[in-house]
């Protein structure tokens, strides 16, 4: 007699067999396709998971227990998450969902912690607006299928400059196929949904990712998981709606990166674990103020490692606002210089035990005057004060430069470095 083999959620693996796992949910309304921009990068070094929601994409409707009107929960969805991770034989993973898709995940960080190493929630939410109005979307596509929602689906997912293009149209196509059935059991799913007294129950690192145009989940929604789970970070992306990773594929690949460096990087790797303030994410507000050494690093070997060690350096230096901000601001034409920065600056120079990081912040100063660098210069004298030097520090090390650099560079640097010391003074609480 032979066993059935258990039916699971239809999905897709990228990368090498032996690399951590990372599993990757879908929106509503969509199928593993959304993460496509993002999944060649991720599966340079992780096993990457994409899965459908049932009645999405190739996963059938019938594997919930049941479609019937206010049947189905996001624990449902999420048992079928687990169930296909423990047919892949894969125990503890990092996941990483969007919207619906980061729902599940939430669940999970608070019913199976030990099942995952790290959450990143894109676009997603405690809870999803009433339940009247999913109850309602419900049956008009019980009633009607998913054509009625198709024609207004890009304006949610999308914002006007994005509508209209080709990823647009092949998302959109995915809404329509969706089996009415499966669709509207997620809807069940979103209508009962809330899980906001239990934010502070987290224990997973947490990134929350928002799309800073996004009408279904308004930043709102991300700040309220940012505030409510521990140590959770926030990053949001300028120009994105709803599918942000679609729409600014970049931005998000990179804080996504950094996330998973930060929490599932090797824990060997001195670079990383020696940088205070990342355990919590790539937006954590800790910064490192030691003055006496740098980390105890060493050059990395490869790539991944070397980006890694950079961008935990690169927060710690510069600050996480700033380094948002670069990561937020990046396209697809500048995606390359960031990583090229990323590795080669901060990950091969920065990371050096040579000297330790108040000495290179007077070296870089100096280097910034001499060559007329000035707004790079006020950057640097920001990082110069975390680094652990004084503005009297500050003062001495452009003194310094008037008699090596020239009067003129000197009179340039003093007015930067005045105008930000002042700027800090003016931030720092009374």
């Amino acid at each position: 007699m032979t066993t059935a083999a258990p039916r699971m959620l239809h999905h897709r693996v990228d990368g090498p067999a032996t690399a951590p796992p990372l599993v990757l949910g879908p929106s509503l309304g969509t199928s593993l396709a959304v993460w496509e921009p993002q999944v060649s990068a991720l599966a340079r070094h992780h096993q990457v998971i994409r899965w459908d929601l049932p009645g999405h994409g190739g996963s059938p409707a019938d594997l919930l227990p049941s479609t019937a009107p206010g049947a189905t929960t996001v624990a449902d969805l999420g048992r079928l998450v687990l169930g296909l991770a423990d047919a892949l034989g894969v125990d503890r993973f990092a996941y990483a969902g969007i919207s619906l898709g980061g729902a599940v995940g939430l669940w999970l960080a608070l019913h199976h912690p030990d099942r995952l190493g790290s959450l990143a929630m894109v676009c997603s939410s405690a809870r999803f607006g009433e339940p009247e109005s999913w109850h309602e979307r419900a049956a008009l596509v019980r009633a009607k299928g998913t054509d009625p929602l198709a024609d207004t689906a890009t304006a949610r997912w999308f914002t006007p400059a994005f509508v209209d293009s080709p990823a647009a149209a092949a998302l959109t196509a995915d809404l329509r196929a969706a089996d009415p059935a499966g669709y509207a059991a997620c809807c069940d799913a979103l209508a009962g949904y809330d899980l906001r007294a239990e934010l502070p129950d987290v224990t997973v690192p947490t990134l929350v990712v928002a799309g800073r145009d996004d009408p279904a989940t308004p930043p709102r929604h991300a700040r309220e998981l940012a505030d409510g789970i521990p140590g959770a970070s926030l990053t949001e992306v300028a120009h994105a709606a709803h599918l942000a990773g679609v729409e600014r594929p970049a931005p998000v690949l990179a804080v996504l990166l950094a996330h998973l460096a930060a929490t599932t990087g090797p824990a060997a790797d001195p670079a990383i674990a020696s940088t205070p303030g990342h355990s919590a994410g790539p937006a954590s507000g800790a910064h490192d103020d030691s003055a006496g050494s740098a980390p105890a690093a060493g050059r990395p070997g490869d790539d991944r490692s070397r980006h890694e060690a950079g961008m935990a350096v690169r927060r710690a230096v510069l600050g996480d606002r700033h380094v948002d901000r670069a990561v937020s601001g990046t396209t697809a034409f500048t995606a390359t210089f960031q990583d090229f920065i990323t590795r080669y600056a901060w990950g091969e120079i920065w990371t050096r035990p040579g000297l330790d990081r108040r000495t290179r912040s007077c070296v870089t100063l100096t280097a910034l005057v001499a060559r007329g660098h000035l707004e790079e210069l006020a950057m640097h004298v920001r990082a110069a004060l975390r680094n652990g030097l004084t503005p009297e520090e500050i003062q001495e090390v452009l003194l310094q430069t008037a008699v090596y650099c020239g009067v003129p560079a000197a009179n340039a640097a003093f007015a930067v470095a005045d105008r930000v010391l002042r700027e800090e003074d003016e931030e720092r609480p009374a």
